[in-house]
């Protein structure tokens, strides 16, 4: 076994690593950006070394520096996670030159597997069943364009060299294919460095399934059972459970064989996921799927397939990389029970799942029977811009697949998250869907129920407006008590002159509030029961309400079933220019980089109109116009770098 390992990696995955290689007695290294210099990662490793500026293609995924920082520190393997360059064959074979070991599997499987097309290809020959498509080396889009048409809609563009869903474009027309095949071109580039697609057909009713695979080098590959990864949003994974329901044995017979043929035909070591798209509509057959892609590392769910076979996937992958065999056959394996996770993370769902950024004012999770919870970040700690927006994970284990979700959706009610916006109230409400708890649901699950899940616009929260504005008008009170030198705590009483209290009943007093970024002017009242608020044009519901207050710099934040409202004073001093402008400013959504302006000043344009692209997290936001006009200002330029709420646009009337 190893005495030391580097982790080239961070967040979650660097912890996950971190914990492992410390239970089996080796020196843990940790690398990191200067944006990660407090990071929990980096508290937790025996030593950290800095290793280059914010943004990962000057730090985490400069591999020349990673490995100068191994040989410096004696590190005798390099973890390198998953992303950044874990799927990397040129990193793999720097460290094999350096004397370090990758701990990850050849850099001939990883550069056999790292394109799509020479993949398919490749388990072709070896007779795992492909989707039918053209994964060849054309790459003109006439050409691409004429054969989809041959291929019938919908079709799938992706990138050859993609994967997380970057790159990637569900087609239903032709004459939208060739704006498709530009995003994806573009984004491809963006995300991989190779802007190279293939084209293929759409699996109606698609279910994801993925198998996990681990070799040794001595010739043993075995499977590690599945797991389905259906519920995907933008092609990204949500939640995934170990083992798949509806699985007949015979299915993961086949599958479970297909994934060790297509790792021996590239002499692969390590763990590995063989990833399958099977046609759902009649249930999962034998014939009924198709190799999609290998992901040559440790994928994101592991856990799920640990929970169910009890076994340590990081400690397999130093065991095998340090030259044992494994220490199991696939008669030995079984599966115990069911496990379910889902990714927390930091974006909101009610504006299409825009990232979210900022200080978690609030961080807390569940413990309890089954409850696993695997996090990079902590209570006070920063979501930055740079990095994959990943919270957590959350995972459930239990005997039983309803047991499993009721466990999970029990743990995301009692997590708390304060700050930037989260996906968990709507992982819970997926967690507790009726159609997906009864395993009617495919990879176009989470899109069709978007309104039920929660993920569209929503009123606002009354009844947290209400708390909030209560909390806030008590510690003003305390503040004008304090300042004038009068002995009262908490909101006033009757008798106080700030109350506006009158012998002839209640008077309602209207108090300046700033409620999620727009200013709302809330009704206070005051009787023998104390004070009550009422927000104009939201009635708030009766009764008690679970609510969990959160105190920040400047207000508040109420958090009522995982949904966050941001609450504070009015403050006339402290408005923004662009407040005078009126509804014709587009700002950025999030922090990211302008990939695209498409209007110039002095240009009409209609409302809805594509006026911008962002990218964020490697993935394009487009911005629409949002009124007809004229542009009067464009504040910035593609390639510039731009904060949440940035000016970049203003629209006048016409």
């Amino acid at each position: 076994m190893f005495t030391s390992v580097l982790i080239a990696n961070r967040g979650e995955i660097a912890c996950r690593v971190i914990r492992t290689a410390r239970r089996l007695g080796m020196r843990t290294i940790a690398v990191h950006s200067e944006a990660d210099a407090g990071a929990l990662f980096v508290r937790q490793a025996d030593e950290a070394h800095l290793i280059g500026p914010a943004p990962a293609r000057e730090s985490y995924l400069v591999g020349e520096r990673i490995l100068a920082v191994a040989q410096e520190t004696g590190a005798a393997c390099i973890h390198p996670g998953y992303g950044f360059l874990s799927e990397n064959a040129d990193f793999a074979d720097a460290c094999h030159k350096a004397g370090v070991v990758f701990v990850g599997p050849p850099a001939s499987a990883i550069r056999a597997m790292g394109l799509k097309d020479a993949a398919k290809s490749l388990v072709e020959r070896a007779g795992v069943p492909v989707v039918p498509g053209y994964h060849g080396p054309k790459q003109e889009p006439a050409f691409l364009r004429e054969r989809a048409a041959n291929i019938g809609f919908p079709v799938l563009i992706k990138a050859v060299a993609g994967g997380g869903g970057k790159g990637m474009r569900r087609v239903d027309r032709l004459i939208d294919f060739e704006e498709a095949l530009h995003g994806a071109q573009r984004e491809a580039a963006n995300a991989f460095g190779d802007p190279r697609v293939l084209v293929e057909r759409y699996v109606r009713s698609p279910r994801h399934v993925e198998i996990q695979v681990f070799a040794d080098a001595h010739g043993h590959v075995v499977h590690l059972f599945e797991r389905d990864c259906s519920l995907q949003r933008r092609h990204q994974k949500v939640i995934e459970e170990a083992p798949a329901p509806g699985m007949p044995e015979t299915v993961r017979a086949a599958m479970g064989k297909a994934a060790v043929e297509a790792a021996r035909a590239v002499g692969y070591v390590g763990a590995g996921t063989v990833e399958f798209i099977a046609d759902g509509s009649q249930g999962l057959r034998p014939d009924g799927f198709f190799f999609m892609e290998m992901n040559t590392r440790l994928q994101v769910e592991h856990p799920v397939t640990e929970a169910i076979t009890g076994l340590d996937l990081v400690e397999l992958q130093f065991r095998v990389a340090s030259g044992e065999k494994l220490p199991f056959s696939q008669s030995d394996l079984a599966i115990d029970g069911h496990a379910v996770e889902a990714r927390l993370y930091a974006e909101d769902p009610e504006t299409g799942f825009l990232p979210s950024t900022g200080r978690l004012w609030a961080l807390r999770f569940p413990d309890g029977k089954g409850i696993r919870i695997d996090t990079g970040v902590e209570e006070g700690g920063e979501v930055t811009p740079f990095y994959d927006p990943m919270i957590a994970k959350v995972i459930a284990h239990a005997k039983t697949r309803d047991e499993a979700l009721d466990r999970l959706a029990g743990a995301l009610g009692r997590t708390v998250v304060a700050g930037p916006r989260s996906n968990v109230a709507f992982l819970r409400a997926l967690a507790l869907a009726p159609d997906f708890r009864e395993g009617r649901f495919d990879t176009g699950f989470i899109d069709r129920h978007l309104e039920a899940l929660g993920a569209v616009a929503r009123p606002l929260d009354a009844r947290a407006v209400a708390a909030g504005a209560l909390a806030l008008l008590g510690g003003e009170q305390e503040r004008v008590a304090a300042v004038s030198g009068s002995s009262g705590a908490g909101i006033a009483g009757p008798w106080d002159v700030a109350d506006g209290f009158q012998t002839s009943g209640p008077r309602v007093s209207a108090w300046p509030m700033v409620v999620e970024g727009e200013r709302l002017d809330v009704l206070v009242a005051f009787d023998r029961e104390g004070p009550s608020v009422e927000v104009p044009g939201h009635p708030v519901p009766p009764g008690d309400h679970d609510l969990t207050l959160v105190s920040t710099d400047d207000g508040l934040i109420v958090l009522a079933d995982g949904r966050q409202t941001h609450i504070r004073l009015f403050d006339p001093l402290g408005q923004s220019a662009d407040d005078a402008d009126g509804g014709g400013v587009v700002k950025a959504p999030m922090h990211g980089k302008v990939v695209a302006v498409f209007v110039a000043a002095g240009e009409t344009v209609e409302k809805g109109q594509r006026v911008a692209i962002v990218e964020a997290m490697k993935m394009e936001h487009s911005l629409v116009a949002p009124r007809a006009g004229i542009v009067s200002e464009v504040a910035v330029e593609p390639g510039q770098q731009v904060g949440e709420g940035a000016r970049m646009l203003v629209i006048a009337d016409d």
